[in-house]
């Protein structure tokens, strides 16, 4: 993936000197998912970006096999094809080097909440634990930039004219990193704490894997019904096979259907 041109010298260095006890050491992250929502979708992409006193240290990226096919949509828009995700690891392999290479820094991301609630239901499935706090740029965009017509990371990138390949994990979290630089250049203060880092509260049950039982039942009525599903048995949760067990029992999957409701 192409890196963004480095601008001259330290990125965060150039601050007029009342931004020298600004946050300058931090994580900042970026995913791509399968949706919306944390219980029901998954992570397909990261990108992370370790800046320490506002130089960059280190850089992390990785595909990541959400056990399922993406939606058109979301191919559509992030330019992440099942082709590509079906050769990478799954998320278990990867979260707990990601942890390791957050150490104890806090994050920064572009409504970071979105991103967290994502690693935390991860970790929480996988019974890791991962407490953070972070900035988000997109609160300080509302705050200060209310005038403007949008707030998403491309809009204010644009605004910014902060090159950006918008929806690819990496780039997003270099493009944020950036923003949030020129927003505490235009509006950082001392008293504002939306530019330090907050605590990121997002609590979620733990999803168990689903078990043997389930998932040979769910293979013999796929058999039987002829039905292909368009998730990765071997990767469901014990709610996502009898969900998908209880719609074949019913009816509502007949022959030759996905679990989508679409022909195969």
């Amino acid at each position: 993936m192409q890196r963004l041109q480095k601008e001259e010298g330290n990125r965060f260095g150039r601050f007029p000197q009342k931004l020298e006890i600004m946050i300058k050491t931090f994580v900042s992250i970026d995913l791509e998912t399968t949706g919306l929502h944390p219980k029901e979708d998954r992570i397909t992409e990261i990108g992370a970006i370790k800046y320490q006193d506002g130089a960059e240290t280190g850089r992390f990226h990785r595909l990541i096999n959400p056990g399922r096919k993406l939606e058109e949509r979301i191919v559509q828009l992030t330019g992440i094809t099942d082709e590509e995700l079906a050769q990478a690891p799954h998320i278990e392999k990867v979260l707990p080097e990601l942890l390791e290479f957050f150490g104890d820094l806090p994050l920064l991301g572009h409504s970071i909440l979105f991103d967290y609630s994502f690693l935390k239901k991860a970790a929480v499935d996988l019974k890791l634990p991962f407490e953070k706090r972070g900035i988000d740029t997109l609160k300080i965009a509302k705050k200060y930039l209310a005038q403007l017509e949008h707030r998403n990371l491309g809009f204010l990138c644009g605004y910014y004219r902060i090159p950006l390949q918008a929806h690819r994990a990496l780039w997003d979290a270099e493009a944020t990193a950036i923003l949030y630089g020129k927003l505490a250049e235009e509006f950082y203060s001392d008293e504002e704490t939306l530019f330090f880092p907050q605590p990121l509260i997002f609590r979620i049950k733990r999803d168990t894997p689903a078990t043997k039982a389930q998932k040979e039942q769910l293979y013999r009525l796929m058999e039987r019904h002829r039905i292909q599903i368009d998730r990765d048995v071997e990767y469901l949760t014990r709610s996502e096979a009898s969900r998908i067990t209880d719609r074949i029992l019913s009816g509502q999957m007949g022959e030759g259907m996905s679990s989508g409701g679409e022909f195969r």
